[in-house]
């Protein structure tokens, strides 16, 4: 009996992923459990595992081909194990029919495949020698041009008349280079949202569109097409892998999305610096790495206990604003395959120590390829630090739909007046981007500002 297993439903809204490793082939007895293959999707990496027991009798997932959930993997000969115990004895058998086929060519010509063979075989082979039956094509006669095709794509789009949407959805749907005829409805009736058009956007679906003539289609939404830079040198062309192909489609929709502003203050650690310093060893014995981030993560967690609105998101279809009661904190880790944002939960209930531990896990585990899908949702607010890197400031990207991002730069020794004379402190540059429909810059200012007090005086978060 032929049994299909096919890519599972693993985490919500993700929906399509990247084969980046076939461990199986045709022919292979494999047992329930057994990983067939490693299945890359909303960045992180996934092992999908055999659902039956049996002998693989056709594998449909090769490494680089893009699939989606509920797409076949492989089918499997449930049969397949009392099969092979007959091999050897039906060897001879198989040899000599054989050779009789080569000495008389009438019985190389393949019968019709029997039922009994099973649906799938049955259905394979009759493909295959279709397939090899089949004459070259040939372009037809009369085939239409791409200019030609393109003109009569414009004249379908012409005919199909208004979208079911309000005038203000189909602006949005404009500016956000979206085919308003691609996106489904949500909700009963078929009135497309602005919601409905966002939710498009988000899942990273390319814009329904035809390129300018003698340009090549892009797949990001709202953008014109590249012109052919071969003209002026040499070039490479590299495809986008799935991690960079998914942050440019995520990154393209926030910046879209959100009207961004970005607060900047510093911060005086010089004291902090030698907190960490003397618990460090501490911390150690717990499994983590006492370090600014773990730190800032416990600041950043009070903070927005305070400041409930940047622990929030925006509705502007339904008009209301979603206040979050938890606290997941993203932590924006660089990775060999590019940014990945593991998520610290319910980080306003934990230690210090606690935090660290966990920080060091998530960031081990995501350049190690270990993150599971839900490990990256749900968080409500996200913290950047490249101050391992350098930079003395940057303007980070709001990870829509949360609120704010805290960016942190590399602290520097600066003189600071103090009691009448100059002294050097070690100040960190901090920059609070944040969407400006949900935060005034007045509160953005206070935010940032409570943060720093925090970090230079920390009983400044269990004063009030």
């Amino acid at each position: 009996m032929i049994e299909e297993v096919t890519i599972p439903e693993i985490s919500e809204n993700v929906e399509s992923g990247t084969i980046i490793r076939v461990l199986v082939a045709v022919g292979d007895m494999i047992d329930i459990d057994d990983v067939l293959v490693e299945f890359e999707t909303e960045k992180a990496l996934v092992e999908i595992p055999s659902t039956v027991k049996g002998k693989i009798a056709e594998l449909l997932a090769k490494e680089g081909d893009e699939m989606r959930v509920g797409d076949v993997i492989a089918r499997v000969d449930t049969d397949g194990e009392a099969d092979q115990k007959d091999t050897a004895a039906s060897a001879a058998p198989a040899e000599e029919a054989r050779k009789e086929k080569e000495a008389d060519p009438d019985q190389g010509v393949p019968e019709k495949p029997s039922l009994a063979q099973g649906p799938g075989k049955v259905e394979a082979e009759v493909a295959e020698s279709e397939k090899a039956a089949a004459p070259t094509a040939e372009k037809p006669a009369g085939t239409p041009e791409p200019a030609e095709t393109q003109k009569k794509t414009e004249d379908r789009t012409a005919d199909r008349g208004p979208a079911p949407a309000s005038p203000s959805v189909r602006r949005l749907a404009r500016e956000l280079g979206v085919d308003i005829y691609a996106v489904k409805a949500a909700k009963p009736g078929g009135r497309i949202t602005e919601a409905d058009v966002k939710a498009f956007v988000k899942k990273g679906e390319p814009a329904v569109r035809t390129a300018p003539p003698g340009a090549a289609p892009t797949e990001t939404p709202g953008e014109p097409g590249l012109p052919d830079f071969s003209r002026w040198g040499e070039v490479e062309t590299v495809a986008l892998d799935g991690v960079r192909r998914i942050t440019a489609a995520n990154m393209s929709a926030a910046w879209r999305t959100v009207p961004h502003v970005t607060q900047f203050d510093q911060a005086d650690i010089t004291g902090l610096q030698d907190f960490i310093s003397k618990n460090a060893a501490k911390v150690a014995q717990n499994g983590g790495k006492l370090t600014l981030t773990a730190i800032l993560v416990k600041v950043c967690a009070a903070v927005l206990k305070r400041f409930e609105r940047f622990n929030a998101s925006i509705d502007p279809v339904n008009r209301q604003l979603i206040l979050k009661k938890y606290v997941h904190i993203g932590i924006a880790a660089d990775t060999p395959r590019g940014l990945l944002v593991p998520v610290v939960r319910h980080a306003d209930q934990k230690s210090i120590s606690r935090l660290a531990a966990e920080i060091t896990d998530l960031a081990d585990r995501a350049r190690n390829k270990k993150l599971k899908p839900d490990e990256m949702e749900g968080g409500t607010f996200t913290l950047s630090n490249q101050g391992g890197i350098g930079g003395v400031g940057f303007t980070p990207v709001v990870f829509w739909p949360q609120a704010a991002i805290l960016g942190v730069s590399r602290a520097s020794i600066m003189p600071r007046y103090i009691d009448g004379e100059f002294k050097p402190r070690s100040m960190l540059p901090l920059s609070l981007s944040f969407d400006h429909r949900i935060i005034d810059g007045a509160d953005a200012a206070r935010f940032l500002r409570w943060v720093c007090e925090s970090l230079e005086h920390p009983l400044t978060m269990v004063l009030e």
